[in-house]
């Protein structure tokens, strides 16, 4: 029971510790154009990374990292100390990244860390490799997506400042396939409808994967309606605009930022509880109060900031505008919902590093700063081997003396 508690505490350490090292991906685009001062955004941040608690209810990501190491070979004692190696480990790690400023990723740390300290124990037998590759997949995947959909938004909004019926063709394009996406995609069948709600309505609107996706398809409708009013601004009226809308793309940033990064502790706790009775705890029946403290972990880690990372994120990169930062927040939130919903841990530093790549290569390839990212690049490739040669490490003192 003393090594479980440990555990527990360690990991809800760990997410507070990714709050405070990730919070410059939710706040350095609005830090750096000022729509925000530092501590106005770090609350800010800190106030949707919880929100996502009452969004995100399937928790597939969780679920997902859960199964990075077989239960089947490794368990009880072994999976606990397993366990404990690779926090250990994922935590040395993140504060030594945030220590220099390097914008790394936790959720790799993590990982890593955990088929580390599995491999130390057990060979490569010991770990699932479809997790595996699909997290390993998405450290080049993630980016490219986000600096894809951030590129796509850039551009969109340039020509929306021209006048013609382009702008408005392409704004009736995306209005029918949001619609057709949320037809396919909400969920109407009464007996699958998880919510406290008995109103029909409300139960479909507020049904965990249905809000997310109707959340997501809200903020798209605004910067839609928003675009085809942009030919009429000058371009102080419309800087004062991106402004506001920099509010709405940053909380729908850290919406998802919460949901895929606390999911990732709570499939560690879930890990660590069933390896330590396994007749009571069950995989995919989550216990009521690990959201609840992971979402509130990560939270106030958020709330305690990470401004060594704010710098090189917000301004080392490229120069970001507030129309830049709206353009690379809603990519990133975009990309996070996704691949959430495709039950992928997917790094938020890699995917807002990708954004703001995105929109910086609008302007001119010049304007990003590739020296930056090609270091950046280094760090996400040397964060999954690192951490599991350290949690390989801390599993071999561990097992030695406990």
């Amino acid at each position: 029971m003393t090594l479980l508690i440990v555990i527990i505490v360690l990991a809800l350490i760990f997410d507070y510790i990714n709050g405070f090292h990730d919070a410059a991906n939710s706040i350095a685009t609005v830090v750096s154009t000022k729509v925000l001062t530092p501590g106005q955004a770090v609350v800010w941040a800190a106030l949707f990374n919880f929100v996502a608690f009452f969004i995100f209810k399937d928790h597939g990501v969780a679920n997902t990292i859960a199964k990075t190491v077989k239960p089947e070979l490794v368990n009880g004692h072994a999976m606990l100390l397993v366990i404990l190696a690779g926090l250990l480990s994922a935590i040395f790690w993140n504060l030594f990244t945030w220590w220099y400023g390097i914008p790394s990723s936790s959720s790799h740390a993590l990982i890593g860390a955990f088929a580390g300290a599995a491999i130390s124990f057990g060979g490569f037998s010991a770990i699932n490799s479809e997790p595996v590759i699909k997290t390993i997949s998405f450290i080049l995947l993630a980016p490219i997506i986000g600096m894809i959909v951030a590129f796509i938004i850039s551009l969109w909004f340039i020509h929306s400042f021209k006048k013609g019926w382009m702008p408005k063709i392409i704004a009736l394009i995306l209005y029918t396939l949001i619609i057709l996406f949320l037809m396919h995609n909400i969920e109407t069948a009464p007996e699958k409808l998880k919510t406290h709600f008995t109103n029909p309505t409300l139960r479909i609107i507020f049904h965990g994967s249905n809000f997310k996706w109707l959340l997501l398809a809200s903020i798209l409708f605004i910067m839609i309606t928003f675009t085809l009013f942009l030919h009429r601004l000058n371009a102080t009226k419309a800087n004062s605009w991106f402004k506001r809308l920099q509010l709405v793309s940053s909380a729908a940033f850290s919406v998802g930022h919460g949901g895929n990064d606390a999911q990732k502790v709570m499939g560690i706790i879930m890990a660590a509880l069933i390896a330590f009775n396994p007749s009571i705890y069950k995989l995919g029946e989550m216990v009521w109060w690990v959201p609840l403290a992971c979402y509130g972990s990560i939270a106030l880690g958020t709330m305690s900031g990470g401004w060594k990372i704010v710098k090189t994120m917000g301004t080392k990169i490229t120069k970001v505008t507030p129309f830049e930062g709206v353009a690379a927040e809603t990519a990133g939130a975009i990309t996070l919902f996704v691949t959430e919903a495709l039950k992928i841990p997917v790094s938020t530093t890699h995917t807002i590093t990708g954004s703001i790549i995105g929109v910086g290569a609008t302007k001119r390839l010049s304007a990003v700063r590739w020296g930056v990212t090609v270091n950046l690049l280094w760090a996400w490739i040397l964060t999954i081997p690192i951490s599991g040669c350290l949690a390989a490490l801390f599993y071999f003192l561990l097992h030695r003396f406990l």
